[in-house]
């Protein structure tokens, strides 16, 4: 069996469980084996049907009164009787904040690592051989899982699309799980926290960089995303130079993407910004150099002012649209 780890914030899905859905999907049958998923909360909430519509074995709720809300005292607690339960093979997680927290604390458990924020894998030899990043995204490392399962692995945002997860008709089943000690007392969300964006879960999403040259400038750039129903971000040197605010950061001291749509605007393309969106299905670059690298992964690209080309776009997506 290979479970899937299924994120929700009272019952609300994290779009990237989609993500792990498709991934265990496509493992399970690289390897004659079904998937299944896990929630854990403290009550259904209808989850679990909208779960069960997938193409999976079932869809495990793992209930508890002490998982009404996220700690990692609680997860690990749960998840460690499911996968002793199920016994899989593999345990497939969405690389989030929330999986980084408790998901060691799991495989610690079975004396097993996490392979994490894995972009591919391949068949190789009877093996599955996966890739993941290094070294900030300059080099790219194959790794072979050793020893006896269960294995766990975390796939970056955009390895896997939401979208092809397959369809289905899956069976429900809750097990009221026992868990122990919960050692802290989650508080509020930090104040701040009302007015920061998730861009993990923006399908568009417009960038800027240096090339947007001052603040005021960002308003054109803001136009744009307003037009495409989109959401603004940017890369590093905007955020430290506080034009932005660093929840709309992308890279790899920033978030990771995978929109349906990105758009960088006078983006080079360094190599710790690309490692952030590289996985966005299409990427649109305008850049006045040529030679910028962000051309080498742009599905289109303007070489050009972003100052003359950004007005025209916004006048012929308003007509398309009727506005």
């Amino acid at each position: 069996m290979i479970l899937a780890f299924i994120e929700h914030k009272n019952g609300i899905l994290n779009k990237t469980s989609l993500e792990a859905i498709t991934a265990a999907q496509t493992l399970a049958k690289d390897l004659g084996l079904r998937a299944s998923a896990v929630i854990p909360c403290d009550e259904d909430r209808g989850l679990a049907r909208e779960i069960a519509q997938y193409d999976l074995e079932k869809v495990i709720v793992a209930r508890n009164p002490k998982l009404n809300v996220y700690t990692p005292d609680a997860w690990a607690d749960a998840w460690t009787e499911v996968i002793k339960k199920e016994n899989p093979q593999y345990v497939v997680m969405a690389h989030t904040y929330q999986v980084r927290d408790f998901a060691p604390k799991v495989a610690a458990r079975f004396e097993r690592e996490v392979l994490a924020d894995v972009i591919r894998y391949r068949k190789e030899n009877g093996h599955l051989v996966f890739t993941r990043r290094i070294f900030l995204g300059k080099l790219d490392a194959d790794v072979v899982l050793q020893g006896d399962a269960p294995h766990f692995v975390t796939f970056q945002s955009g390895a896997f699309r939401a979208d092809k997860a397959e369809k289905g008709n899956a069976d429900e089943e809750i097990i009221d799980v026992e868990v122990g000690e919960v050692r802290m007392t989650p508080e509020e969300p930090f104040q701040e926290a009302k007015a920061s964006v998730d861009l993990t879960k923006s399908e568009i999403i417009v960038a800027v960089g240096r090339g947007i040259k001052s603040q005021e400038n960002i308003a054109l750039a803001q136009q744009l995303a307003d037009v495409l129903g989109g959401d603004l971000a940017a890369s590093r040197p905007i955020c430290d130079a506080e034009w932005l605010p660093i929840d709309r950061q992308i890279g790899s001291s920033g978030q990771t993407v995978a929109p349906k749509l990105y758009i960088a605007l006078g983006i080079s393309g360094a190599i710790q910004h690309v490692v952030g969106m590289k996985n966005s299905q299409t990427i649109v670059a305008i850049n006045k150099d040529p030679e910028a690298p962000i051309f080498d992964i742009a599905d289109y690209g303007i070489v050009g002012d972003l100052f003359e080309a950004v007005p025209v776009m916004i006048e012929e997506i308003k007509k398309v649209k009727g506005n």
